[in-house]
């Protein structure tokens, strides 16, 4: 099941950047970065208690000197409105309850979506608490006191955060059906691309509420097999909101991909891969998703007979952290190679749930060994003992060996190359490996 999101909004100011990196900076959050990828640290993962999910911080959009302040906080709400499962709506003690935060309680109340309500810089629980009160007349639930900076009252806060988490229940038939997320920068052709892919000659089945209010999840069913699109692209309504902004196209992607099974990455062929195209991908080969790279307007491109060698040769060296991942090239104009996405995605899916018996598994690994001497230290050398698959979607194999720190990143990698060279490389989906120490017998 994907992660939950929560997003926190607010005015500028009032400490939510503050209290997301205190959350992502202690040890209830777990934040990987990926080789080769710069990221803005706008999102981490984390758990609290037995429940995981993805805090997305929405601050750090500034109003310029021109006091336009209710203009930024209502682009920031509208974001966290669409994307997230939970808001936590933060406000500060210290400036008291003002008719900002009164204008966009309104607008969360109207959203349907749950809103906790997050009082910051409270230093002093004893002394500050009636001013806490006074944010009972945003009429939005309890005011829920912290100090962000002070790392006071984060459990309670919490607590009451993942009670509005989604249960699970989705209809086991729905689980079963491929979700794909189409993400990208703004204006790569996202919408084309959707509009082309449920064309008149699809069978539209049903529409399905998401995670999100307005973003509307569609069923497809193509040759006999049914799909479901994560609408990321604005298909049913054009965003009021500015997507020149980096951040928002990032925050999207997060919670689109946290429910896909396969992301299609949709580069512009126009403009090449840019490095917030690597962002963007990033998040999905962090969550272990099928990646597809969906190269879009290929119609617009002057070609030769080395063009599209030169193309891929720069996407491989820009994402060179996903090198399993698919290349198509496609125009949603001119519906160009449209019908080999679904071809990439139903491999990719394969791909994504392969399971490999243990037997086969380990005749690939012995024989990599003596191909290629694991590496040795101070005259301890590694063992590898065997070699079993965990799970799939990821596939994820686990390995147990005589001693971890001897198991360097490249050895890691060359097993995985050999594994993938075996099984015919595993197109389009990571592989994620868990490394167990073992006494030798």
């Amino acid at each position: 099941m994907s992660r939950p999101v929560v997003a926190i909004v607010g005015r500028p100011n009032v400490g939510k950047s503050t209290f997301f990196n205190a959350i992502a900076g202690e040890r209830i959050s777990i934040v990987q970065d990926t080789p080769g990828v710069t990221r803005d640290r706008i999102y981490a993962d984390v758990s609290w208690l037995d429940k995981e999910f993805t805090m997305i911080d929405t601050g750090g959009i500034e109003p310029d000197s021109k006091d336009i302040i209710l203009s930024q906080m209502r682009e920031q709400a509208q974001i966290a409105i669409d994307t997230a499962d939970v808001i936590v709506f933060m406000v500060d003690v210290k400036q008291g309850l003002i008719d900002a935060d009164s204008k966009v309680a309104d607008m969360l109340r109207r959203s349907g979506k749950p809103v906790v309500l997050c009082v910051n810089k409270v230093d002093n629980f004893d002394k500050m608490m009636p001013d806490v009160y006074e944010f009972y007349n945003l009429g939005i639930g309890d005011p829920h006191p912290v100090s962000a900076s002070s790392r006071l009252g984060f459990g309670d806060l919490l607590d009451e955060v993942i009670k509005f988490f989604p249960d699970g229940s989705a209809s086991e038939t729905d689980e079963d059906i491929p979700k794909i997320a189409i993400v990208g920068k703004p204006n790569v052709g996202k919408s084309s691309l959707v509009n082309k892919l449920l064309g008149e000659d699809r069978l539209i089945v049903s529409d399905i509420a998401g995670t999100t209010r307005d973003a509307v999840d569609t069923k497809v069913k193509s040759h006999g097999q049914e799909y479901i699109f994560i609408d990321t692209a604005g298909l049913r309504r054009k965003s009021k909101i500015k997507e020149d902004i980096e951040r928002y196209s990032i925050i999207r992607a997060v919670a689109a991909v946290e429910k896909a099974d396969v992301v299609l990455v949709v580069i512009d062929a126009t403009e090449g891969v840019t490095e917030q195209d690597a962002k963007i991908a990033g998040i999905a080969h962090d969550r272990g998703k099928g990646i597809i790279v969906v190269v879009n307007k290929w119609d617009a491109v002057e070609k030769n007979d080395k063009t599209m060698k030169e193309h891929e040769n720069k996407i491989r060296q820009i994402l060179s952290f996903m090198p399993y991942a698919q290349i198509i090239y496609i125009s949603a104009l001119t519906g160009q190679r449209i019908h080999k996405i679904y071809e990439a995605v139903d491999q990719v899916i394969e791909n994504q749930t392969m399971r490999i018996a243990t037997g086969v598994l380990n005749e690939i690994v012995a024989e990599a060994v003596v191909m290629q001497q694991p590496p040795s230290d101070k005259g301890r050398r590694l063992k590898v003992f065997y070699v079993t698959q965990a799970s799939v979607k990821p596939p994820t194999f686990v390995v147990f060996v005589n001693d971890k720190e001897l198991m360097h990143f490249s050895y890691l990698r060359y097993l995985e190359n050999r594994i993938r060279e075996a099984f015919g490389g595993f197109s389009g989906t990571s592989l994620k490996f868990i490394v167990r120490q073992r006494k030798e017998d």
